[in-house]
C-alpha cells in the first residue's frame, strides 16, 4: 500500500525589523485586534520572523532605562505552534539584555498562560514603574483589565 506523506517545512528567520516591514505588522496586529495607534516610528527595538520572505510575526520592545516594555508580539495564525513566538521572545530578551535592560514588563489580555511558561510574573499595575506606567501602552492604549507581567533578566 502506498502512503502519502505530507511534509511541511518551515524556513524561518527572525531579524531586526525596518521601515519596509511597518505595514506587514500593522496589518498582522490589526487582524488580532491588538493595537497600532501607538506604533513608534522608527523600529529601532522590534524584529519580525520572515518565512520566504514573508513576515510571519513580530514582537517589540519599548525603552525605559533600567525597564523594557515588550509589546506588539503577534503570529500569524498559520505559523502558531511552530516555535516563532519563542524565537521572538528569545531574541527580544537577548536584545534588552544588549541594552542592559534588568525587567521587561507587558500587559496581555490572552496571552498570560504563554507568558507564565516563560517565566513572566503577574504584577499588580501599582507595582509596574513609573516609566512603564508612562508609556502610551500603559496609560490609554491597553484596557484596565490586561493582566501586567514582569520578567528579571
Amino acid at each position: 500500500m502506498l502512503q502519502l506523506i505530507i511534509i511541511k517545512i518551515i524556513i524561518m528567520k527572525i531579524i531586526q525589523a525596518n521601515q519596509t516591514h511597518r505595514l506587514a505588522i500593522i496589518e498582522l496586529l490589526k487582524g488580532e485586534k491588538l493595537p497600532v495607534e501607538d506604533l513608534p516610528g522608527n523600529l529601532d527595538h522590534f524584529f519580525v520572523a520572515l518565512n520566504g520572505g514573508e513576515v510571519v510575526g513580530a514582537i517589540g520592545l519599548e525603552h525605559y532605562p533600567p525597564f523594557g516594555l515588550l509589546r506588539s508580539m503577534v503570529v500569524r495564525k498559520d505559523h502558531r505552534n511552530q516555535k516563532v513566538a519563542a524565537a521572538l521572545v528569545e531574541i527580544l530578551e537577548k536584545h534588552a539584555a544588549d541594552l542592559k535592560i534588568d525587567r521587561v514588563y507587558l500587559l496581555t489580555e490572552t496571552a498570560s498562560a504563554y507568558f507564565d511558561k516563560k517565566n513572566y510574573q503577574r504584577v499588580e499595575r501599582t507595582d509596574v514603574p513609573d516609566e512603564i506606567k508612562r508609556s502610551t501602552e500603559f496609560s490609554s492604549v491597553c484596557p484596565v483589565s490586561a493582566i501586567a507581567m514582569k520578567k528579571t533578566l
